[in-house]
């Protein structure tokens, strides 16, 4: 009888969740139809002809208004009750209520968009179509805001190279995957890190490319059949769920998404292609011998998957383009968080298990401050009240402001690796010191085996699935393997806070023609505990640049200069700064095999004994950013002073 009552009891609390959420998003979409004038399954045409389907809310009025415009490769189709449409609902929602249209758009060949889909945001020229088609309707007064994150912020970069006369501002959030080469940082799009291939694009792409095998609609079809279509076939096939840290234990890589029987297309051809591919250039994707004329307000954050490229780009613009006007128009906030979840900090927010404090920031009033100025013309005092730089120090747990990045306050000071030759686990004797080594050669060595890499835990990720959690966790046991070097500094005397970009420069050696190497940089709590703030990886093979590949000789010592890695972070006193050095970071980044070849089409790695060395001539350094006085916080539930 106990178990009936349960039965009963759990179908009824299912029944009544399923009530309330169904209730939540009839609500939304109530409120939206009370407020807006609702157009959906417009095709917009492109100049080749091809349609892309687009969704326009806009204010119930008269009188022509401005533009959000966000154009993506998810789904927004509003029947069912797909989070991300009813979080398209809740934009449009708010847009329209402020006196915007919000328009979403599908990339070409996504959904009910006519077209073949690719990754990269090919043709470019899409962007440019639909602003001129948006300013030429009578219910648009000529001025365009794009706005999105992640895959719907990445074409916006390249976008703004075009310099449309419409498109007035942009709010690019998360957008790493943007970047094809920007100073130091050589991403193609998320694809790389230091020449290694970074594995979430592998994970994403099973999730979401379908295109090839959804229903065609037939050429032509007019918006009242797109719109009856779309009440039946929502054309979003879902794969079936695996477990992704074994699929991507899968060799060859480049046989992943054929092995869990997923569409390979795309994956098939960018798996092949090498740091300097000339294909990488052909895409949508922005780099820095392109222009840039748009005013920006760039939101990235600190496990985000590219936050040294995100940084990297904000001073690209600021330093390096031509037009003053715009290089001083751009703006940014650096969130203590995941991937594209700003707007999930609490007054205890949580970023993987350790705690960073009360992160709340007022995101919509400084995006909707931004929109104002440059899509309606208000003369609002959003540059007098907003810093340049919004960042989060984590240790602290603040928001702080700056002129520009890093802050002026930050000096690099140098630390040198040393030990007795046994840095190897927490139990070694590696140590960070900021005396330089006056001995001859001193090696640590480890074997790297790729059939037993040193597995991801916590970090800068997303797009995944079960495969990695992203954020910060304690990497005690973590660092008990003999394949992973550890050096700590002496505990602090006085707190210190790091801000800006860590520069590390390794002396290595190996028996192997090619291999990796990674850095993590951890905060050392009294207590023990070790939490991961940032990491990067370095392909040897790639040591002098991608547009050649130079492989290792046994016996010989090489320099690596390390991609920098990111952080704002107060290491209190009695906390130590800690590195590790290993060989792999996997499933972030895919196993190097050891073996000089494509690794991308091989099943088999040879064993690598690899060496760290520090000393006079060979003086393996970390170079962190300390301020030399703490910057004035801005206030943490406003960022605006209270505006």
């Amino acid at each position: 009888m106990l178990k009936k009552h349960t039965s009963f009891l759990l179908l009824s609390l299912f029944l009544l969740s399923t009530v309330v959420l169904s209730a939540q998003k009839a609500s939304i979409w109530e409120k939206l139809e009370a407020e807006a004038i609702v157009d959906q399954k417009v095709m917009m045409p492109m100049r080749d002809g091809i349609r892309l389907c687009t969704d326009i809310y806009r204010p119930k009025t008269d009188q022509p208004v401005p533009v959000i415009f966000s154009r993506t490769p998810y789904n927004f189709n509003s029947w069912g009750d797909g989070e991300e449409r009813t979080r398209t609902a809740e934009r449009a929602y708010e847009a329209v209520k402020r006196g915007y249209a919000y328009v979403v758009q599908n990339e070409r060949g996504r959904y009910f968009s006519e077209g073949e889909w690719d990754i990269l945001g090919v043709p470019l020229t899409d962007g440019y179509d639909a602003f001129s088609w948006m300013k030429d309707q009578d219910w648009c007064n000529g001025k365009i805001g794009t706005y999105g994150c992640s895959s719907t912020a990445e074409w916006q970069m390249a976008v703004a190279a075009l310099d449309h006369p419409s498109h007035a501002a942009m709010v690019p959030m998360g957008y790493g995957a943007g970047i094809g080469k920007v100073g130091n940082f050589v991403e193609q799009g998320n694809w790389y890190r230091g020449g290694a291939q970074q594995m979430l694009f592998t994970a994403w792409l099973y999730g979401v490319e379908h295109d090839k095998f959804k229903p065609r609609i037939p050429a032509g079809a007019t918006q009242e059949d797109l719109i009856r279509i779309s009440r039946f076939y929502d054309l979003a096939p879902e794969n079936p769920r695996v477990d992704m840290l074994e699929a991507l234990s899968h060799l060859p890589v480049s046989d992943i998404i054929k092995n869990i029987n997923g569409k390979e297309e795309i994956y098939d051809q960018m798996i092949r292609r090498k740091p300097n591919d000339k294909a990488w250039f052909e895409s949508g994707l922005y780099h820095d011998d392109m222009g840039f004329a748009v005013p920006s307000f760039w939101f990235t954050s600190w496990y985000d998957v590219s936050i040294s490229p995100n940084l990297a780009l904000f001073n690209h613009v600021r330093n390096n383009i031509a037009d003053k006007a715009i290089a001083d128009n751009q703006y940014l906030v650096i969130a203590p968080t995941l991937h594209c979840a700003y707007t999930r900090a609490t007054e205890n927010t949580i970023v993987g298990e350790r705690s960073v404090g009360d992160a709340r920031l007022n995101y919509d009033e400084q995006i909707y401050g931004w929109f104002d100025l440059w899509l309606k013309g208000e003369k609002n005092d959003f540059k007098e009240k907003t810093p340049r730089v919004q960042y989060y120090t984590m240790g602290s747990n603040k928001w702080q402001q700056a002129e520009q990045w890093p802050p002026k306050a930050a000096e690099m000071k140098t630390f040198y690796l040393s030990s007795e030759g046994k840095a190897n686990s927490l139990y070694g004797d590696g140590k960070l010191s900021t005396e330089k080594s006056a001995t001859k050669t001193v090696t640590d060595g480890f074997t790297y085996d790729p059939m037993n890499p040193v597995m991801s835990y916590g970090g800068n990720v997303c797009c995944t699935g079960n495969a990695v959690k992203g954020g910060s966790y304690d990497q005690q046991q973590m660092e008990t393997r003999q394949d992973i070097l550890v050096y700590t500094s002496e505990p602090l005397s006085e707190g210190v806070e790091v801000t800006g970009s860590i520069e590390a420069s390794l002396y290595v050696s190996s028996d192997a023609k090619d291999t990796d190497f990674t850095i993590k940089l951890i905060d050392v709590y009294p207590d023990g505990r070790a939490y991961n703030l940032d990491e990067t990886i370095q392909r040897a093979r790639y040591r002098e640049g991608y547009e050649k590949e130079v492989f290792m000789e046994k016996g010989e010592v090489y320099k690596l200069d390390m991609t920098p890695m990111s952080t704002s972070n107060y290491f209190a006193k009695g906390h130590s700064i800690r590195i590790e050095i290993s060989s792999s970071n996997f499933p972030r980044f895919t196993r190097n095999l050891n073996t000089g070849g494509n690794n991308f089409d091989e099943k088999e790695g040879v064993v690598a004994h690899n060496q760290i060395h520090h000393s006079a001539k060979y003086p393996s350094q970390l170079r962190i950013p300390m301020m030399k006085q703490s910057t004035s916080a801005v206030d943490q539930k406003s960022g605006m002073n209270k505006r």
